[in-house]
């Protein structure tokens, strides 16, 4: 009889994934968390919210949201007492995490909106629109509906249309050193990075949680990652 759960076998790894599949928001004081929960809920996917160590390490994925002021953000995680235990998760097992928002500023190097360190696990710089001579000039922040510009295949965008429409909400945008890890741009005055990818770690500058069937096909490929 075979073993399903110790099986390395593509049958096997499949329904491993599917009974004990977990999506995990963290939930460090700020993000919009209900919003993930009800696309996962209508997606039919099994989401859970990580306040404690234990959370994070029942989770197949990790979803690191954000709202707000960079500085405030950092700070909050910081002070949540995950961020050891989810470092652990991302970098020694390689599960998948993406970064939303101000989730995925938060995975640069620094930002220009703070003062503080970021995660710096996409070595990059959050920049202001109102620095750059393209945009200085546009309404801020940037917020309604954009087209990403794909850059390259990514299973994190798979059966989209070339130019998928997102919802933005955002003054501060995500420079990478490395544009090698850039997946997808988007243009306001200029163009910029906002989907992201170095491995296993993701972020992505608006919100698919508000974009309705672009969001949900994102969160859903996503679970598949």
């Amino acid at each position: 009889m075979v073993d399903w759960f110790r099986c390395e076998c593509l049958t096997c790894t499949w329904i491993r994934k599917k009974v004990f599949q977990m999506i995990t928001i963290i939930d460090y004081g700020i993000g919009n968390i209900q919003a993930f929960l009800n696309v996962y809920k209508r997606l039919g996917i099994n989401a859970g919210v990580a306040r404690s160590v234990d959370d994070i390490f029942s989770a197949t994925h990790l979803i690191l949201p954000g709202v707000g002021a960079f500085d405030q953000a950092m700070t909050l995680f910081n002070n949540s007492g995950l961020r050891d235990s989810i470092e652990k998760r991302v970098y020694e097992e390689k599960i998948p995490i993406i970064g939303i928002c101000v989730g995925m500023q938060m995975l640069a190097t620094s930002s220009e909106e703070g003062s503080m360190p970021g995660l710096g696990w996409i070595p990059g710089t959050v920049r202001a629109f109102s620095s750059n001579i393209s945009s200085q000039n546009l309404p801020m922040p940037h917020m309604g509906w954009n087209n990403l510009i794909k850059r390259t295949s990514t299973p994190l965008l798979k059966d989209f249309a070339v130019e998928p429409s997102f919802y933005f909400l955002h003054s501060y945008y995500y420079e990478c050193d490395d544009t090698g890890d850039v997946l997808a741009t988007a243009n306001y005055g200029h163009n910029f990075h906002c989907i992201i990818s170095r491995n296993n770690i993701y972020g992505i500058q608006c919100h698919p949680e508000k974009s309705h069937s672009s969001g949900s096909q994102l969160l859903k490929n996503f679970a598949e990652i």
